[in-house]
């Protein structure tokens, strides 16, 4: 489907819904737009850095870093930024998106964002807080690992292995 058509399903539902509750439509669209008035910052931020980071770097560097060619290794560079940086996956799929026009290989791309969702290196101290250090550590190692999983299969369905 393209944009259009989902655009159109979407204003259909919501005018489905007004005719329905009109109340409950008008509390549900107030509360989208607080929470669209939370995240954008933070997304505009994240964009903001991205967007200057690959205008300041050059491609053919990101590309020998993390493109096809870098292979493994850049699967595990791909991984370990990912495991350290704390963005949320609202902002990390756009932010994928963008690198992947810039030349990321796919499978860096899917340990990039399996690793940013799996392991939280930055909220190990709250996490252990709660969960206790066994489980944060145990926790933590498998989705780092699982995120070398993840790139191994988009390498195989897109062919980069």
């Amino acid at each position: 489907m393209n944009n259009y058509s989902m655009y159109m399903i979407t204003v259909i539902l919501l005018g489905v819904s007004f005719v329905k509750d009109k109340d409950k439509t008008r509390k549900a669209l107030k509360k989208a737009w607080k929470s669209f008035q939370n995240i954008l910052p933070e997304f505009l931020g994240v964009i903001m850095v991205v967007g200057i980071l690959l205008s300041i770097l050059d491609v053919k560097w990101i590309s020998s870093l993390l493109g096809k060619e870098s292979g493994w290794l850049g699967v595990f560079l791909s991984a370990i930024v990912g495991a350290i940086t704390l963005i949320p996956g609202f902002v990390a799929f756009p932010t994928a998106a963008m690198l992947l026009k810039k030349g990321v290989g796919y499978m860096q791309i899917g340990a990039f964002v399996s690793a940013l969702m799996m392991v939280g290196m930055i909220t190990i101290p709250v996490e252990i807080k709660y969960f206790g250090k066994k489980l944060t550590i145990l926790r933590n190692v498998f989705g780092f690992i699982f995120s070398f999983f993840v790139a191994y299969v988009i390498g195989k369905v897109v062919g980069g292995i």
